[in-house]
């Protein structure tokens, strides 16, 4: 089974364009005004309307209340919520029951006692992140380009619901991630960036061809 890339932290037409050419099953923009990855609703509306039928397009959003979720969902058009904040399990049914989307809760893992957090949020959201724990003190709720121990995730890959890998991936070592998690679907943002914010045509399509060299 193809692995399915999710590019987030788009930030340019571009960006749209490449994705779309490495194959990306869907496209990520961040709505934080601390990443270098944010974007303004104008500029995510303009870039969503870029994107090609098929392509999932997801926000991704930090312990966001109700009035800035309203006025998002209704300016640009949208496929999911990703929640990457400190979201209660009745947080993100919430969110899920009031805008009629799909949505992703992020999950931070440093050790084995995060896990645990994994069956109860598959409860309430429709798929899981499975994230690098940020830092203690850090600005960024994801995109540090920081791994965890993939190990932890060995012979886990049947939880409730779908679920995709984060944290640290890169066309260097995507392909190892994979096969140490079974991860059937897979994120990245800064690992595939010439910059910050900043993405790369040439790494974008590196990382596309590491998993499917990796699959072979």
């Amino acid at each position: 089974m193809q692995t399915a890339i999710k590019f987030c932290g788009l930030t340019r037409p571009q960006d749209i364009k490449s994705a779309a050419e490495a194959g990306a099953r869907y496209v990520g923009f961040v709505f934080f005004p601390k990443s270098p990855r944010n974007v303004t609703m104008d500029a995510a509306r303009n870039l969503a309307l870029e994107v090609p039928t098929g392509i999932a397009k997801v926000a991704l959003t930090v312990d966001a209340d109700d009035v800035a979720l309203d006025a998002l969902v209704a300016a640009v058009p949208l496929d999911m919520l990703q929640l990457h904040g400190h979201e209660s399990p009745e947080r993100v049914a919430q969110v899920r029951a009031r805008y009629g989307l799909p949505v992703m809760k992020a999950l931070g893992i440093a050790t084995a006692e995060d896990l645990a957090q994994i069956d109860t949020f598959s409860e309430v959201a429709d798929q899981l992140l499975i994230d690098a724990k940020p830092p203690k003190g850090a600005d960024l709720p994801g995109g540090n380009g920081l791994s965890f121990d993939w190990r932890l995730l060995a012979g886990r890959k049947y939880w409730k619901k779908p679920w995709m890998l984060a944290g640290g991936l890169s066309p260097d070592n995507v392909a190892e991630a994979v096969r140490l998690t079974g991860a059937r679907q897979v994120d990245v943002s800064s690992g595939v960036e010439s910059a910050p914010g900043i993405k790369d045509a040439g790494r974008m399509m590196d990382f596309a061809r590491a998993l499917d060299t990796g699959a072979a």
